[in-house]
């Protein structure tokens, strides 16, 4: 299945249509669709897929020479496999004359059979290839060792003419994975599963979210083992990052709550925090009002399928382990609606960056964020500093009846004076589930939205 990857597709289309040769590195975290991105690329536009495995250089070898025999209808080839690196970029510098497309996936592996790979790379780079017409696209799934190839220290700094790293899906590209679900169920569900391609299509929109969760906490479940899987390749020192992140997951945003919980040293939790953060897994917010030299950071679980994964899941493996996962299904939906409010918070800020790209807010930010300062908190406020203009957003994952609203809004306007903004164009704004009398609010000057709104932003995004 392939959705929603139009934008990473026109930079790679865009890119092949030129006449230069071109050297791309695509990178992401595994799942998150990287290699469909690559094929439905080649099935537009044609070229050679290879793709790497964790075997022997020789091996290696001899299946990408199969692949491009059968690719150029070469029985020479066939029969005599490529010896050596040299000789397979040999081959392509005499193949690229014309445009041609090469896709090799997993090049990590083939650095860990022969770490002179990249220099090899590099030299062909310079001397053949990219005088020719090739489109050489590598791609890897270990963030680290893909972000250390586009290092100033790598062979192949500088060579590379594009990068491209692949993240998962926002909450409205997501949504075309499970139709079929009400948009209440859609939330829950993104809440769980977060926006990777491979976990969205683990649940099934025709049974209920109980029934999919019950599928979830099984000892066999690809969703209940990925977490552990993804993170134990990226990290050393496993059990200590498990241990941050769990900590974060149930709620503990700042450096001196995460110590307290974790009960690691300060210096120690300050480098797993950082080394999280670098590879997507943690991020760290300031007060959208702050310098970035602001010490009152927060830390969040980056991703919705992590953060679920730490808070209900990771502290309670005795209970799937012993077949009690139907005990944690009910533990867990008792809880859900706690669990989404940040989730909600979240897809409520994707909303106002898509309402901004539609032209659909009464300016356009460049700032959007957090606030926070001695116990007060707004959910979202978005800043235009140059025309001085505030939108200040309070998000609900509740039904709200107008009464409800109105008080939400009125104590709204109350904190926004407090962020000390003065001189300033000021708007307030709400979202929730759904909020009664939301149109005779909006003829008041508010900003309210509901999941209402949510769908026929969807529904324009699926039209055009």
């Amino acid at each position: 299945m392939f959705i929603n990857r139009e934008a990473e597709l026109s930079l790679l289309e865009e890119r092949f249509g030129g006449n230069k040769a071109e050297f791309i590195v695509v990178y992401g975290r595994r799942r998150v669709g990287k290699t469909a991105l690559l094929l439905e690329f080649l099935r537009r536009n044609g070229g050679i897929y290879l793709l790497a495995r964790e075997t022997s250089e020789t091996e290696n070898l001899k299946r990408f020479s199969q692949r491009m025999a059968e690719h150029f209808n070469d029985g020479f080839l066939a029969k005599n496999p490529f010896q050596s690196w040299d000789a397979l970029f040999e081959y392509l510098a005499q193949k690229s004359a014309e445009r041609l497309a090469v896709v090799i996936d997993e090049f990590p592996y083939l650095v860990n059979a022969n770490p002179a790979l990249p220099s090899i790379l590099q030299e062909y780079w310079d001397l053949k290839l990219s005088r020719g017409r090739i489109f050489l696209v590598i791609c890897g799934s270990s963030v680290s060792m893909m972000e250390k190839l586009l290092g100033y220290k790598s062979p192949i700094y500088g060579r590379r003419t594009a990068q491209l790293k692949v993240s998962p899906l926002g909450f409205f590209k997501a949504r075309g994975f499970l139709p079929k679900y009400s948009l209440e169920d859609f939330v829950k569900a993104y809440g769980i599963l977060g926006g990777t391609p491979a976990y969205l299509l683990e649940f099934d929109d025709s049974k209920t979210i109980e029934e999919n969760l019950r599928a979830y906490f099984r000892p066999d479940s690809f969703l209940y083992g990925d977490a552990r899987f993804v993170l134990m390749e990226e990290l050393e020192e496993p059990r200590n990052y498990f241990a941050v992140m769990e900590a974060v997951a149930g709620g503990k945003t700042t450096l001196g709550e995460i110590i307290n919980e974790t009960g690691l040293e300060r210096g120690t939790v300050a480098k797993y925090l950082s080394v999280l953060i670098d590879l997507g897994f943690v991020r760290r917010e300031l007060p959208v009002t702050a310098s970035r030299k602001s010490r009152k950071g927060r830390y969040y679980i980056a991703d919705p399928y992590f953060a679920f994964w730490f808070r209900y899941v990771h502290p309670n493996v005795d209970l799937i382990e012993t077949g009690q996962g139907d005990f944690l299904v009910e533990l867990v939906m008792e809880n859900l609606s706690e669990y989404l409010g940040w989730v909600f918070e979240d897809i409520a800020r994707q909303f106002l960056i898509e309402l901004k790209g539609a032209g659909k807010l009464p300016f356009r930010f460049t700032k959007i964020g957090r606030w926070w300062r001695k116990g007060e908190e707004i959910d979202l406020v978005a800043l235009n500093e140059r025309e001085r203009r505030a939108l200040f957003v309070e998000v609900k994952w509740k039904e709200l009846s107008e009464r409800e609203a109105r008080g939400i809004l009125k104590e709204l306007e109350r904190k926004a004076e407090l962020v000390g903004l003065e001189g300033w164009e000021h708007y307030y704004g709400l979202v929730a589930k759904s909020v009664e009398g939301k149109d005779e609010l909006r003829e008041e000057g508010f900003l309210v939205w509901d999941l209402e709104d949510f769908e026929r932003l969807i529904g324009k995004s699926v039209n055009r």
